[in-house]
């Protein structure tokens, strides 16, 4: 059974990329010292990385954007030998990668004990990415192999689309991963009721973590509140709440919960309901 820590992870002002990995690491090593299997951090938790460079950067939405790609490379490599060093799988949270058509879009990389890397793209962005901060949608809906099985994520707001996670889970997901990053209690609830009815709906547990603390300085993440939190199918082997864990409220921690990916299998055999097979029925009200 794998173990997962999903981070409540507080946004810093860090001036020198030193401080970032320290950072890191001490997040990587107490989870890894807690014997966590997968590594869940936020969305967006990379924009503490703005603080590296001068205000007129950090303050400027499109400015903070194209000087974080100088980084990329270095953000790569670290968590790249973290996941190896350790031999763990870690959802390092989102980055916004300059594409070479000029488009800014977020992905979610994720890596793996052997050395690889991936990424899903976000799919759908707020009004607040699309309108103000430029970043363009993700096309291509990717799961991930891990010894334990599939896995897929759901990148924030993705979580409020049920289809995303559908096709991912029929695709033999039974474990999907949410990095978030909301800037009031409604946006944290609405992507943590997302989780929910998603883990509900499919039958799967579903991972949230969410970006804490404040930032005033930073033009774009300048509020963060939420709490991780596992959730399962709502039924017999699981808790009635569908909460396996979750966190104390915009303090920053680790969350961890041990997942029975058989117990997924098993509830949608043998459920008390067959949420996950009674999906593509239709219902003909004519």
């Amino acid at each position: 059974m794998p173990k997962i820590a999903s981070a409540q992870y507080d946004i810093s002002f860090l001036e020198t990329w030193g401080n970032f990995e320290a950072k890191v690491r001490r997040w990587v090593d107490e989870a890894v010292t807690n014997q966590a299997d997968i590594l869940l951090f936020p969305e967006y938790a990379c924009m503490e990385l703005a603080s590296l460079f001068a205000k007129e950067v950090y303050s400027s939405l499109s400015g903070q954007l194209d000087a974080l790609q100088t980084l990329l490379p270095d953000y790569l490599a670290l968590f790249k030998s973290l996941a190896v060093n350790h031999g763990v799988y870690i959802q390092a949270g989102t980055f916004p990668v300059k594409h070479s058509n000029g488009e800014f879009r977020n992905h979610a990389y994720f890596f793996t004990p052997q050395g690889e890397v991936d990424f899903q793209e976000k799919l759908t962005m707020t009004r607040f990415e699309n309108e103000q901060w430029h970043i363009s949608r993700g096309l291509e809906i990717k799961t991930f192999d891990t010894v334990f099985g599939k896995v897929a994520i759901n990148i924030c707001y993705d979580s409020e689309f049920p289809h995303y996670a559908r096709l991912q889970v029929e695709r033999g997901v039974a474990l999907i991963l949410v990095p978030s990053c909301t800037d009031t209690q409604a946006g944290y609830y609405r992507v943590r009721i997302g989780c929910q009815a998603r883990a509900l709906e499919n039958q799967c547990y579903v991972v949230q973590a969410s970006l804490v603390g404040n930032a005033p300085w930073s033009e774009a993440v300048d509020l963060n509140c939420g709490a991780a939190a596992i959730y399962t199918p709502v039924d017999r082997g699981f808790p009635d709440n569908g909460i396996l864990a979750i966190g104390k409220y915009n303090v920053p921690q680790w969350v961890y919960a041990e997942l029975d990916l058989a117990d997924v299998t098993r509830v949608r055999l043998a459920g008390q309901v067959f949420n996950y097979q009674d999906w593509p029925k239709q219902f003909d009200c004519e």
